[in-house]
């Protein structure tokens, strides 16, 4: 898994709470390092049992995280920048 903020590899260890990053300092265990983030589902989880999380930038304590592998963490990037292309299209179209 690499850091969401800074793209350092987080290695593959168990992540816990408190885990940070070495080289930001940020946390790891966030949804948006998880395998089961989709930005644009119910509570941006694919996973239907988990409970809605606030903030998706910091450290939680969801029973279903999972640590994303790279390929995941790409998709999960880019369906977000997609999603405001999207946005601003439209915005342009209808004003």
């Amino acid at each position: 898994m690499k850091c969401h903020f800074c793209g350092t590899e987080a290695g593959s260890e168990k992540f816990f709470r408190s885990s940070v990053c070495a080289a930001c300092g940020k946390d790891l265990r966030i949804c948006l390092n998880c395998a089961f983030y989709s930005a644009g589902s119910h509570h941006d989880c694919r996973e239907s049992e988990a409970g809605d999380v606030a903030d998706k930038e910091r450290a939680n304590f969801c029973d279903y995280f999972s640590p994303a592998d790279s390929r995941t963490q790409k998709i999960a990037a880019g369906t977000g920048v997609k999603r405001d292309d999207a946005r601003s299209k439209f915005d342009k179209l209808f004003g």
